[in-house]
């Protein structure tokens, strides 16, 4: 994987773990268009943010601004559970990408606690506070840093990167499981299904496909607890002869229960046929 860093090395060593972890964030935020996240600080969030480790007070108000989005962009009143799935989604989906990212970009994994994230009940955007925790490489320009820590290769910065996105959606599942309403298995499996897709959506905004197949395979290769199963990425051949990637979630984020016609397309329900429908047209 080509490592493109943000910093010069004679920048690094005159820069903050927070301050490379903010320009790593807003790269992100610029080159995807679906991922909407501001940097925090002590300025103070806007009085409509919640935090999902606050209290059943502010996970109910994000479980009822998803609703109120569903209504107003879907003219359909989803059930609260279906309004919880789909905020979890969003909410996994994004705080993935924000650890994941910076890893695939930069061979960085920054450590993102529940408090550090806070959500617009508005319009559904993150802010992230940076943290001072990082992992990275030996020789890596960032390793003298306060707050930087080295292992020893990929894997075991891959294995960092799985431990960072389990330590903080743990406590935001407990939270949100009870108006999810499904168990264990199923929770993480849509936290891993998220964590790939993440990656995958890296690469085709970067233009590179393949490269993020690559990389979300590298991160989740088979299940890893309390991941319970791997990317699992196949192929689909198109009558033009041409292979695309897709696979099958390993968990249902409830968007055909509002759009009954429009199943996401690694969905459980959706066949490889109407996959390939969708590809031919």
């Amino acid at each position: 994987m080509t490592v493109a860093h943000l910093e010069t090395a004679q920048a690094d060593s005159a820069t903050t773990v927070p301050v490379l972890l903010s320009t790593a964030y807003r790269r992100l935020d610029a080159m995807c268009e679906a991922l909407s996240v501001r940097i925090g600080g002590p300025g103070g969030s806007p009085a409509r943010t919640v935090g999902l480790t606050g209290g059943q007070e502010d996970v109910e108000a994000f479980v009822e601004a998803e609703a109120a989005r569903i209504r107003e962009r879907h003219d359909h009143t989803a059930p609260r559970h279906v309004a919880a799935s789909r905020a979890l989604h969003d909410y996994a989906w994004s705080v993935g990408l924000l650890m994941s990212g910076v890893w695939c970009l930069e061979s960085r994994v920054p450590r993102i606690a529940p408090g550090d994230i806070r959500v617009d009940l508005t319009s559904g955007a993150f802010e992230v506070t940076p943290g001072t925790e990082l992992v990275c490489l030996p020789g890596d320009p960032a390793a003298p840093l306060p707050g930087a820590r080295t292992v020893a290769h990929q894997e075991a910065l891959r294995a960092e990167l799985r431990t960072a996105v389990a330590d903080h959606m743990g406590p935001v599942l407990e939270a949100l499981g009870p108006y999810v309403r499904r168990g264990s298995r199923a929770l993480w499996g849509l936290v891993s299904d998220d964590l790939v897709s993440g990656l995958w959506y890296l690469g085709r905004m970067r233009g590179d496909e393949a490269a993020g197949v690559r990389a979300a395979s590298a991160v989740l290769p088979t299940a890893h607890a309390p991941f319970p199963g791997g990317a699992d990425f196949r192929s689909l051949r198109t009558s033009d002869g041409r292979e695309h990637p897709t696979r099958t979630r390993l968990g249902c984020c409830l968007y055909y229960t509002i759009r009954p016609n429009e199943a996401c397309s690694t969905c459980p329900r959706t066949c490889d046929a109407e996959r390939l429908r969708r590809l031919e047209s």
